[in-house]
């Protein structure tokens, strides 16, 4: 399903140049869910980046879903955005000017994939029933984080990129969030590669992972 390999990827800072990914080599099967583990700095958010398309590498491969993602022309990369992927962060990004329901329908009306009763479950899932005729303002940090797991799940994507998706909450509303967020996340048949400083919330995903060095290293 993901497959990388040899992925190298740096960044000029004035006249110093930084390795962030040295040759990489990573794989990921549909229906797995994987914590991406690292130090500040390491590149864990430059490896989603880079799978999702939103960067590009210096060198190395990246394919996802049957197509190369790092030789991929910016319409492709975003088609693949909308209909492949789904894209979940510490900043919750929902249109403040839409309604609940409206912001969790958002992306699966733009690739016209709708699931009314799948729709029913994630709300009732995620205890949004309540919330759905107001706008993000109006609701908690906890209630907009499920709010934007519910439009990255609705329209069933091959794979979830999450970096810290709970990094803002607090430990007790990041545990029950987080269970939520993993238990759907198999229910969507989706992958989840997740960012995480966390060890627990890593506890949460099949496999573990750490980043150092530019290198990936299986955690036990």
């Amino acid at each position: 399903m993901l497959e990388i390999n040899n992925l190298c990827k740096s960044y000029q800072y004035a006249e110093v140049r930084q390795d962030v990914l040295l040759d990489l080599d990573f794989d990921m099967q549909s229906g797995s869910s994987i914590a991406l583990l690292g130090e500040s700095g390491s590149g864990k958010s430059t490896l989603l980046h880079l799978i999702a398309g939103l960067d590009r590498p210096d060198s190395g491969q990246i394919r996802f879903a049957g197509q190369n993602v790092d030789q991929a022309s910016e319409t492709a990369l975003a088609e693949m955005r909308r209909q492949q992927l789904s894209l979940v962060f510490q900043q919750f990004h929902l249109i403040s000017t839409l309604t609940i329901i409206d912001n969790v329908r958002f992306q699966a009306a733009l690739c016209q994939r709708f699931d009314a009763t799948y729709e029913a479950e994630l709300i009732d899932r995620l205890g949004l029933s309540e919330q759905l005729d107001k706008y993000p303002y109006q609701l908690s940090r906890g209630q907009q984080q499920r709010v934007a797991i519910a439009r990255a799940l609705l329209h069933k994507p091959q794979l979830v990129l999450a970096d810290e998706p709970t990094g803002n909450l607090d430990e007790a509303s990041s545990l029950e969030v987080m269970g939520l967020f993993s238990d759907l996340v198999k229910r969507a048949g989706s992958s989840l590669l997740m960012v995480t400083h966390s060890q627990t919330m890593a506890r949460f995903m099949d496999r573990r992972v750490s980043l150092h060095n530019g290198k990936l290293a299986e955690l036990e």
